[in-house]
């Protein structure tokens, strides 16, 4: 265990403790130069080995590994050629600067990684399973879908699952990002890895250690820290190509002017190495990810997980958000309305006969006639040939008869009568999404459902709005239904009555008005577009596996105020990568050109050169405090249905 430490705490603060000591070596061999020149020697070398190892190590690497150059190469040749000529002084500097603007760059890594993948360290290893009343410890492995467990206070939830018996307040804050506890009782769903507070819960599992929303995150994690923006690859090919140029450039520098114009070769081998150093684009190369990874852990923090910096990226261009409907814009949770009866059955009858058909869906219109079946204590006969029309609803063979219910349209036109539409149309007018259920005789039934808005979605569109992005609704649902619920959000553009395959063309056709299209979803249905839009947003809680697997930035906690932040952090991401590589190649040109013109000493160009890369790592840590949306400076700115 002590090792293991050891080697984690080496890890995290080697590299830094390195430069430090190379600094310290550096004034001892200064301060005893004039007197003791010898050792002042032994002590640079130190310094040399001590602050330069780390970036020699990668260099080398990279030169017989994969046959390149790379930044850490041309100062560590740099710093040589400069104690090569008798300038140990500026040679150390250059390693210890050179030292300290990597450890700096390591740290921003080994933050934003330490801030996303803590979660491991919060991923419980065992639960109480109770059977027969015994209690008994096990692997989370070994729990199955169905089993019970109690959470004792204080204890984590070992596996998602639903709350059978007992109350508590429930910490949230590493699945969601939510702050606040939130009270969970018999009927809630709860999540691996949250910290139960001061009451007992006895939960029914639901999920496979493996397949649980924590288990998903940790994937997200592992995508997001693999995943580079096009901008950092565009660098890293640039890099290549740009370090080949400084070192012909340095030896022609060295070669020529000795040859051609008689100069000294100490002379020329000096503003060589200066060149080396000033030229080099370590500013450049540190412009990018520590600002994208500064951007990425800050907002895992506030439940917004991207899978990569190229998502983060491609927020910051979008100018439409396109928004299912159903579990996206309202919460999802239907709630039976209106029940109307034909060919003579009663109110009751029809309620029992649709749960029955629908008892085998896993739709949320389904759950909702099942459930309220359930709470008027219908008892309800299995189906039999039950098939899902996707899009559309369901037919099943039921009591000797073919039966079918599902969306108006749905409905064969010769079963359309005047009183059915007007019931239809009447209800849709309400906002209320309308399930129409016949057998081979017509019509037997109506049932209209309504899913209340989220309470946060109103405040996402007008600050969608305000920052001058395009809001489309996308949704299976009936046109008025839609645009019912369109109208209380403030939506003008709708499309309704769509099936998945229509909503990658609306996507597409997005894309091709805005350009850069985001789009918003939790269901299956949904995958398709998610993956056809610039960016596909998931929601984290309530979305489906296939939604979180297909989406490029998951939002934990539902709430869609936070595309707002998301957005706005992309834009504050990309004004500061702009800002470093402006900045950087703007010192990088201004030395050279100095150097050419008037001529400038070594430790001149090393502190302008490291400074500034120093100075761009510091500009991204700025991200590691991301602010909210409506909150952000404008400095940091450029300018009710249920889908069927």
């Amino acid at each position: 265990m002590s090792s293991i430490f050891h080697n984690r705490w080496l890890r995290r603060y080697g590299e830094g403790l390195a430069a430090l000591a190379s600094g310290i070596f550096i004034g001892i061999a200064w301060g005893i130069e004039s007197a003791f020149y010898q050792w002042a020697v032994i002590f640079y070398l130190i310094a040399f080995a001590v602050g330069g190892f780390v970036k020699a190590k990668e260099g080398l690497r990279t030169l017989i590994v994969k046959r390149d150059l790379d930044v850490n190469l041309l100062m560590i040749v740099a710093a040589i050629g400069a104690a090569s000529i008798g300038y140990w002084t500026e040679g150390a500097v250059l390693i210890f600067i050179f030292s300290l603007s990597g450890a700096l760059e390591s740290y921003t890594m080994d933050r934003s990684s330490r801030d996303i993948s803590s979660l491991m360290d919060l991923k419980p290893e065992t639960g109480i399973r109770i059977i027969d009343g015994i209690e008994t410890v096990v692997a989370i492995e070994a729990l199955k879908v169905g089993d019970i467990v109690v959470v004792k206070p204080g204890e984590r939830v070992p596996a998602d699952g639903v709350v059978l018996e007992g109350s508590s307040d429930v910490n949230q804050s590493s699945i969601t990002g939510e702050s606040v506890p939130v009270d969970k009782s018999a009927g809630d769903e709860v999540f691996a890895g949250t910290l139960n507070g001061q009451g007992a819960l006895f939960v029914q599992v639901n999920q496979l250690s493996e397949s649980t929303l924590f288990a998903k995150i940790i994937r997200l994690v592992q995508e997001a820290q693999s995943e580079k923006p096009a901008s950092q690859r565009f660098m890293e090919r640039f890099e290549r190509v740009y370090a080949r140029v400084v070192i012909l450039i340095s030896l022609l520098l060295i070669a020529v002017p000795p040859l051609l114009f008689r100069l000294p070769w100490e002379e020329t081998m000096y503003k060589a190495m200066v060149f080396l150093v000033v030229a080099s684009p370590c500013a450049l190369v540190a412009s990018i990810m520590p600002a994208m990874l500064s951007a990425i852990s800050s907002s895992a923090r506030k439940g917004l997980l991207f899978k990569g910096g190229a998502h983060l990226e491609n927020l910051a261009r979008i100018k439409a958000v396109a928004f299912d409907k159903t579990g996206t814009l309202t919460a999802g949770k239907p709630i039976v309305t209106d029940v109307t009866a034909f060919q003579g059955y009663d109110k009751s009858e029809v309620l029992r006969i649709a749960a029955s058909l629908e008892s085998l869906s896993g739709h949320p219109l389904a759950k909702a006639i099942v459930q309220e079946a359930q709470t008027q204590g219908k008892v309800l006969e299995r189906p039999t040939e039950f098939q899902t029309l996707t899009g559309w609803g369901i037919q099943a063979q039921w009591n000797g008869d073919l039966w079918k219910i599902g969306k108006p349209a749905f409905l064969n036109d010769s079963f359309r009568t005047e009183e059915l539409s007007a019931v239809i149309d009447r209800l849709e007018r309400e906002g209320k999404t309308v399930t129409v259920m016949h057998n081979s005789e017509g019509a037997a039934g109506v049932i209209a459902l309504r899913d209340d808005i989220r309470p946060e979605a109103r405040q996402a569109i007008a600050m969608l709005r305000k920052m001058g992005v395009e809001v489309a609704m996308l949704t299976g649902d009936q046109a008025q239904t839609a645009h019912a619920i369109a109208n209380e959000l403030g939506i003008e553009r709708v499309y309704a009555e769509l099936l998945p395959g229509d909503k990658v063309y609306r996507i597409n056709e997005l894309k091709q008005t805005f350009g850069y299209v985001a789009m918003v979803g939790d269901g299956v249905n949904d995958a398709p577009p998610l993956a056809t839009a610039t960016v596909g947003i998931a929601m984290g809680a309530a979305g489906s596996d296939v939604a979180l697997e297909t989406a490029d930035l998951v939002l934990m906690n539902d709430d869609t105020t936070k595309i707002v932040d998301a957005i706005a952090l992309g834009k504050r991401t990309t004004v500061i990568i702009k800002q470093n590589i402006g900045f950087a190649m703007g010192i990088i040109l201004m030395l050279i050109t100095a150097n050419f013109i008037e001529g400038i000493s070594l430790p001149i160009g090393v502190i302008g050169h490291e400074g500034s890369t120093i100075l761009v790592i510091l500009n991204g840590l700025r991200l590691l405090v991301q602010r909210d949306a409506n909150r952000t400076s404008q400095s940091d700115s450029p300018s009710a249905g249920v889908q069927r």
